[in-house]
């Protein structure tokens, strides 16, 4: 294994890197910095917790002397306000023996307060695509002087609608540039914009993009419906053994729901974060959840990926992920550091399918456990699982049956189709090792 002396880590890094008390690379760094430090364009596939922020940072910070020039060098675009705040930390952390400006900005606070921190001068400009371009626009930031630029993340920025954004900051950038690329999966959006606008990239992939990491144990669990989730929650959750525990929901309403359903049983022990919620809230959040203040802590995708917080136990995917890659994502947020996890899917028969896509996608199948005995079935449903069917027949006049005419005839038996629902897709899945129907092109390649 190779240390960072062997990878030609300058010395002033070398020594912060010493105070933050990390020895070796891993393998995304020990291969990513030597390819940066050729001055290619690079593309690095790896999962989430690999350590993904130090393989860009380092190499960019050894290759940017020092220069008092007003507009960025570097231009660092992530997807949320989260991953940003911890780009920028990180960067400062390793810069504590060198001098480099490194700010960071996203939408969602005073813009004209970051025209006049850009206006100041800088080295590294870490941000969303939306907040760069609407500076850009303003004519305060100017990108004609960017060398490097990282997009971080970028199938998660295009996943939650930055498309436009890269690609209108893509065109005023300065054509001579190395251009790095670090994404946990593979998807056609991704692919495209490689294709377009980098020049004979040095591909590096660390795990086959699906492949979920070993440390983390995986379990699934079939449930009838929310409140089914809900009990089991409040039953696990009284263990010791769930000690940091990050549960996913897939919208904001459930999230603050899940919350109110838990906070009498478990008081001042969690908390809930989504894009609804303050800046400064979600920062406290993430924080207090950091260091052990609150335990558990409900969130949806969309602020998942700049959550870098060691010491997950577990990891609950309360409801299913709208897209396979996004369930890689969220238990990526356990088994990090060298430490295990684990990974539970709280799955309803209306998941059935999603389950069985992400399977196909890490190419290997999740342990179905059955719930604890303590767990109590309800049988009362929420609004939004209940059938309106029966509703639709009492406000409407029901039609009478039509008798058949003359030209009526049985179906032959090959037309005559029966909904199998999931058990036909796992028995499909069986005999093909594939899905049978072919899945949306916005979802990554399989």
């Amino acid at each position: 294994m190779k240390s960072f002396e062997d990878l030609k880590i300058n010395k002033p890094q070398l020594k912060a890197l010493n105070d933050l008390g990390i020895e070796t690379p891993t393998p995304i760094q020990e291969k990513s910095i030597p390819a940066i430090l050729s001055g290619h364009d690079m593309v690095g596939l790896a999962q989430t917790g690999t350590g993904k922020t130090l393989a860009y940072l380092l190499p960019v910070l050894k290759l940017l002397p020092f220069s008092d020039q007003i507009q960025p060098r570097v231009l660092i675009l992530v997807p949320t306000r989260e991953l940003v705040a911890q780009v920028v930390e990180v960067a400062r952390d390793l810069t504590t023996y060198q001098n480099v400006r490194i700010e960071g900005v996203y939408g969602g606070v005073n813009i004209n307060t970051q025209k006049e921190m850009v206006s100041q001068g800088l080295d590294i400009l870490v941000a969303t695509p939306g907040r760069v371009y609407d500076l850009a626009v303003s004519g305060v930031l100017r990108l004609a002087s960017i060398q490097k630029l990282v997009l971080d993340e970028v199938d998660e920025m295009l996943f939650v609608g930055f498309r436009p954004q890269i690609m209108n900051i893509l065109d005023i950038l300065p054509r001579k540039r190395q251009n790095i690329m670090f994404s946990a999966t593979l998807t056609e959006e991704v692919d495209d914009l490689i294709q377009s606008f980098f020049k004979s990239p040095k591909k590096i992939e660390i795990v086959p993009v699906g492949t979920p990491l070993e440390k983390i144990r995986q379990k699934g669990f079939p449930v009838p419906n929310y409140n089914t989730k809900v009990n089991f929650l409040k039953q696990v959750l009284k263990e010791e053994s769930y000690e940091k525990v990050l549960v996913f929901t897939k919208n904001k309403k459930i999230a603050d729901r899940l919350f109110e359903n838990l906070n009498e049983f478990f008081p001042d022990e969690l908390d809930v974060i989504h894009s609804n919620k303050s800046q400064n809230y979600r920062f406290q959040s993430v924080d207090r959840f950091q260091e052990g203040s609150i335990r558990i802590l409900i969130a949806t995708d969309i602020v998942s990926r700049g959550m870098d917080i060691l010491g997950v136990s577990h990891v609950i995917n309360f409801d299913a992920p709208k897209y396979p890659e996004q369930y890689i994502h969220r238990i990526g947020r356990t088994g990090r550091a060298r430490k295990s996890g684990e990974a539970i899917f709280l799955f309803t028969p209306a998941d059935e399918e999603s389950f069985l896509e992400i399977e196909i996608l890490m190419q290997s199948e999740i342990p179905i456990a059955t719930l604890p005995a303590a767990v109590e079935i309800s049988k009362v449903l929420m609004p939004e699982e209940k059938d309106r069917s029966s509703e639709k027949e009492i406000q409407g006049k029901k039609n009478p049956p039509i008798e058949p005419g003359a030209a009526f005839h049985e179906k032959s038996d090959k037309n005559k189709k029966v909904n199998l629902g999931g058990s036909y897709k796992r028995e499909i899945k069986k005999k093909y090792k594939k899905p049978k129907t072919r899945p949306p092109k916005s979802r990554g390649k399989k």
